[in-house]
C-alpha cells in the first residue's frame, strides 16, 4: 500500500498491510461487515447520483409530463452545488453563507427546515466563480449523515443533527475548488483528496484517498496518489464478478483499488487533466469519461472558434494578438461559445492585480513559441490541437493488474464526450449529453453509437443525467428540464422549464423529482 504524508495529524504516517488488516478486524468490517448499524438502503437515494453513483432508481415513478401543479412544494435554500440526498422522511444538503458552511436538513414531505448545522470555521478554500465551497454532496445511511467541505474537511451528524464525530483535514489546493463527495464501501466511509499541492520538500503531489470508520471517524487507510493532480471526480464500487474494486479517475488516469486496503490493483492512461465525470457500471464492465481540457468533446478540434474568441484583444486590429494587447480580462480560451467576462470562459485568474498579470505573461508564453511576443493563429491552433489527453469514453473489462492493455480496454468512443455531466447506464444503453443539449447514445457492447439527438435545451449542462421508470431526466444550466423516452433511439417525451437557473444533478424517491436551483429545492410529485 503506498503511503503518504499524513494529513490527519496524528495517526502514522506508515503501516504495513498487516495493521491495515488488524486494524479492519477490529472495527468489524472484515469479521461482521453486515451487522453495521449504518445500513444503506438499496434504492434509496443516498449520495451523488443515488444508489451506487449510478443516477439510476427503477422503481421510483416521478412525474414524466411534468406540469406546474406537480410542484409538491419549494424551499428557499442558501448558495450551494451539493445534490440532495434522502434518508426516510428527510433530505439532506449543504450550503454556504456569509462565510459559514451549512449542512441542512428538510422533511421530505413539505421541504420545511427541521435544523441546520454549521462547520467549524477555518479559512475557506479558494473557488472557482461558477463553484461555491459547499459543492460536494453528502452521503446518509439509516443512522448518520456524512459531509465533506473541502475547506474544513468530514464531519458525521445524527439524522436528527447531533454531531457525532468530525474530521478536520487539510484544504487541497484546486484550480475550482473541491467538488468530489464521499462514498460508501461496508463501514467505510471513502475520499478522494487529490491535490495540486506538494508534500513538504517534494515534487509529489499530496493526492490520496481515504477510508475512515463510519462509526467513529477513525483513518482505516490511506494510499497515496503522488503523481496526481487535483480533480473532481466522485468515485464508484465497481462490483462484478471476481471482486469488488474501488474506481477513481484522476488527473490523465483511472485507477481500480482493493476498497478494504487501499492496495492500487490496476490503471489505465489516456484521460485529460481535467477529470469530473462519476464511473458507472453495467454489464459487468465499468465506463469512465472525460472531455479534452476546455469542454472538447471530440477527438477532432476545430480550433478555429478558440481564435476568434482571442481576437477581441487585437486592438491594432493586425489579425494578431500581442503581448502589450493584454488586458485584465485576457487568459486561455476554454469555452469560446460563451461571452467574454463569463467565469467560465476561460482559464480562472488570482484576484491580486500582480499576480494576475505575472499568470497572464504565463500564459502568453504558452503558445508564443517563436518568442517574438505575438500570438498568430497558426500558433494558437497548434497548441490547442497538441494538448494532452482526449475526449474519451472507455470500456474496462475486469481481471487487469497494473497497466491495463487491450485485453481488458474493450473499446474507446472519442466523439460527443461531456465536460462535467456523468455518462448514464440504464437499460442496456449509455447516454451522455453535452453541451448544447446535444443527447448521445452509446451501445455497451461496441461502444458505437446509437443516435444523437437534440433536446431543445441550450446552453451549459452541468446536471448530470438520472433515469427512473423507463425514462431519462435531463437538465440544463438554464433549468430547462428534458425527458426522454429510453431505448436506442431518440424519443423525446416532454419539456418543462424550472422557474430558476439550476446546474446540480436532481435526485429521486419513490414519487418525487428533486431539483436543486439556484435559489430553492423545488419538489415535483406526482399526483
Amino acid at each position: 500500500m503506498a503511503e503518504a504524508e499524513n494529513l490527519l495529524g496524528s495517526h502514522p504516517g506508515h503501516r504495513e498491510d498487516s495493521k491495515v488488516t488488524r486494524i479492519l478486524i477490529l472495527t468489524g468490517i472484515l469479521v461482521a461487515p453486515l451487522g453495521y448499524g449504518g445500513e444503506i438502503t438499496k434504492n434509496t437515494w443516498n449520495q451523488f447520483r443515488g444508489p451506487g453513483g449510478s443516477g439510476v432508481m427503477e422503481k421510483s415513478k416521478p412525474p414524466v409530463m411534468i406540469q406546474s401543479g406537480d410542484l409538491a412544494w419549494k424551499t428557499a435554500l442558501p448558495a450551494g452545488l451539493s445534490s440532495p440526498v434522502i434518508s426516510g422522511n428527510r433530505i439532506f444538503l449543504t450550503a454556504f453563507e456569509e462565510g459559514r458552511l451549512l449542512t441542512i436538513a428538510l422533511d421530505r414531505e413539505n421541504g420545511r427546515e427541521l435544523w441546520r448545522r454549521t462547520a467549524p470555521e477555518k479559512p475557506l478554500q479558494k473557488v472557482h466563480k461558477a463553484n461555491t465551497p459547499a459543492s460536494p454532496s453528502a452521503l446518509v445511511d439509516n443512522e448518520n449523515v456524512y459531509v465533506y467541505f473541502g475547506s474544513y474537511g468530514l464531519i458525521a451528524y445524527r439524522h436528527d443533527g447531533t454531531e457525532v464525530w468530525k474530521r478536520p483535514l487539510k484544504t487541497s489546493k484546486s484550480l475550482y475548488g473541491a467538488s468530489t463527495s464521499p462514498i460508501a464501501y461496508k463501514n467505510l466511509l471513502i475520499l478522494v483528496t487529490d491535490d495540486d499541492a506538494n508534500l513538504e520538500n517534494s515534487r509529489v503531489s499530496r493526492s490520496r484517498v481515504l477510508a475512515l470508520s463510519r462509526t467513529n471517524g477513525e483513518l482505516i487507510w490511506e494510499t497515496a496518489r503522488p503523481f496526481l493532480r487535483s480533480g473532481w471526480s466522485t468515485p464508484s464500487i465497481w462490483r462484478h464478478q471476481d471482486a469488488d474494486e474501488l474506481v477513481v479517475l484522476g488527473h490523465g488516469r483511472v485507477v481500480g483499488y482493493d476498497p478494504l486496503t487501499g492496495q492500487e490493483k490496476w490503471f489505465a492512461k489516456g484521460f485529460s487533466r481535467e477529470t469530473i465525470a462519476v464511473p458507472v457500471q453495467g454489464r459487468g464492465r465499468v465506463y469512465i469519461s472525460s472531455a479534452q481540457l476546455g469542454g472538447v468533446s471530440d477527438a477532432e478540434i476545430d480550433p478555429k472558434p478558440f481564435w476568434e474568441s482571442m481576437l477581441k484583444f487585437d486592438k491594432n486590429q493586425d489579425g494578431k494578438v500581442g503581448r502589450d494587447e493584454i488586458t485584465e480580462n485576457f487568459t486561455w480560451p476554454l469555452r469560446p461559445e460563451l461571452p467574454l467576462g463569463h467565469p467560465g470562459w476561460g482559464i480562472p485568474l488570482p484576484s491580486d492585480p500582480a499576480r494576475r498579470r505575472d499568470r497572464q505573461q504565463g500564459i502568453f508564453g504558452w503558445a508564443d513559441k517563436n518568442r517574438d511576443n505575438l500570438w498568430t493563429e497558426e500558433e494558437l491552433s497548434a497548441h490547442i490541437t497538441n494538448r494532452p489527453g482526449r475526449p474519451i469514453l472507455m470500456a474496462i473489462t475486469p481481471g487487469g493488474n497494473g497497466e491495463l492493455g487491450k485485453e481488458h480496454i474493450a473499446w474507446e468512443l472519442n466523439r460527443s464526450v461531456p465536460e462535467i455531466p456523468s455518462p448514464l447506464f440504464y437499460r442496456d444503453q449509455i447516454y451522455m449529453v453535452r453541451n448544447g443539449g446535444t443527447l448521445a447514445a452509446v451501445d455497451p457492447e461496441t461502444g458505437k453509437l446509437s443516435y444523437r439527438g437534440r433536446l431543445g435545451g441550450t446552453g451549459q449542462y452541468s446536471a448530470s443525467p438520472i433515469a427512473a421508470n423507463g425514462h431519462l431526466y435531463l437538465l440544463s444550466d438554464q433549468g430547462t428540464l428534458s425527458v426522454v423516452k429510453a431505448g436506442s433511439k431518440f424519443e423525446m417525451t416532454h419539456r418543462f422549464q424550472l422557474p430558476e437557473s439550476a446546474s446540480v444533478s436532481p435526485a429521486l424517491d419513490h414519487d418525487t423529482l428533486y431539483i436543486r436551483g439556484m435559489g430553492h429545492l423545488w419538489a415535483y410529485r406526482s399526483r
